[in-house]
């Protein structure tokens, strides 16, 4: 059992200390803001969106807590890459791996980010007045000739991997079109529809448009790919151009399971910071459809991969087989933060059925953070409703390596 307060965390001003009891452990449960809403908006390069993400500063506190420059950072369940991005920036080495291919388009070609001038001279080589339709119906989404526009670029795209020529300036001009594909403002390629880390079926893309009395207009995908490249370069310095393609070259990008990974060597990881899927709260294949259309992804395939289920008991499995995995990549000392949430209206802690399978990978359970910050604007994510008077909550467990 441990009651103990780490010193890295005693510091914290305003916290609210209680404690928690999952299966043999009982563990502090430290409950303050612990790092304020309004620095929520890190590097603009983060500015990728994809389901269920956190924001950049929880990686970053744990990253600045508990490691070093040239520490190695982990992230088994990257997503959009936000762990390995902030870990990059601040001169950590990086590796990462998800199960889902999409992450790893979203993540790489951010640390090797091209001049605006050279993502110019790309699309100008590419012939957007090529005709064509997609083969499926997107025309609930598109006006003719933006879908021409986007079938041209997909081709293009399709063409430079399979001949082995793409490069850098391919694979950033790949990452944004992709994450213009579908949103609610003109900065995207589509009519208004829902968020763009969530694309709707057909059939409900045309149930909005009804509602909304709206037909697709055109969209300049070269000018739109040049707009949302000038925003996530904004403030980026050469130096930090540097410092992320260093920490690329020796970065390792993985697709596959997180409970395999022999490509990472023993205790090499100083910290993982990581978010797994919550259960079946977020249909990641369903929500990335298009996104993987547009890539030449088989979705069926990662609906198949992807860890969402109904079942705690499959759930806890998964789970378990990654920590195992962790344990044996995590240097002695070393730290892994596993961010879960309550599930099914808060009636399911998850923090709480991670502790034992921590334990029994043979981590030492350090502590519960609990992050509350307040909004001025409530929003319900993943369903759950902590989010009720404007407030958020991350519940992270902390795991230590001894020896």
């Amino acid at each position: 059992m441990n009651t103990t307060v780490p010193r890295w965390i005693s510091g914290v001003p305003g916290a609210t200390i209680d404690s928690v009891e999952a299966g043999d452990y009982r563990i502090p449960r430290i409950s303050t803001e612990f790092w304020s809403s309004r620095q929520r908006m890190g590097s603009p390069l983060h500015e990728i969106s994809y389901r269920a993400c956190f924001k950049p500063h929880l990686p970053r506190f744990f990253i600045s807590a508990l490691t070093r420059e040239g520490d190695h950072i982990y992230d088994p369940f990257s997503g959009r890459g936000t762990t390995v991005i902030e870990a990059g920036l601040l001169r950590r080495r990086v590796m990462a791996n998800d199960i889902n291919p999409l992450s790893h388009i979203l993540t790489r070609p951010r640390f090797f980010p091209p001049e605006i001038t050279d993502i110019e001279d790309r699309l100008a080589t590419i012939d957007f007045r090529l005709s064509g339709h997609a083969d499926i119906d997107l025309s609930m989404f598109y006006h003719p000739d933006t879908e021409a526009e986007i079938m041209s670029l997909r081709s293009y795209l399709r063409e430079r991997r399979t001949t082995g020529e793409e490069d850098d300036i391919d694979a950033w001009i790949r990452m944004v079109a992709t994450n213009r594909l579908t949103g609610h403002s003109r900065g995207f390629f589509s009519v208004y529809t829902l968020p763009p880390n969530q694309a709707v079926s057909p059939v409900r893309q045309i149930a909005i448009n009804t509602k909304r009395n709206q037909e697709p207009f055109y969209r300049d995908v070269r000018s739109l790919i040049l707009r949302k490249t000038t925003s996530l370069l904004r403030g980026l310095t050469r130096e930090g151009r540097l410092i992320l393609r260093k920490a690329g070259e020796t970065g390792v990008f993985l697709t596959g399971d997180a409970g395999h990974t022999p490509q990472i060597p023993d205790r090499s990881v100083a910290l993982t910071v990581t978010s797994p899927p919550f259960l079946d709260t977020v249909q990641y294949a369903k929500d990335n459809w298009l996104r993987c259309w547009f890539n030449d992804i088989d979705v069926s395939r990662v609906e198949q991969n992807l860890t969402v289920t109904r079942s705690l008991e499959r759930w806890c499995e998964v789970m378990a087989a990654a920590l195992r995995e962790i344990h044996r990549i995590t240097a002695a000392g070393g730290h892994v933060a596993f961010e879960v949430g309550e599930v099914r209206r808060g009636s399911l802690h998850l923090d709480e059925q991670i502790i034992p399978l921590g334990g029994n990978a043979g981590f030492t359970p350090v502590c519960i953070l609990l992050n509350q910050q307040r909004f001025t604007k409530t929003s319900h994510i993943w369903g759950v409703s902590n989010n009720d008077g404007g407030t958020n909550t991350n519940r992270i467990v902390i795991f230590r390596k001894d020896g």
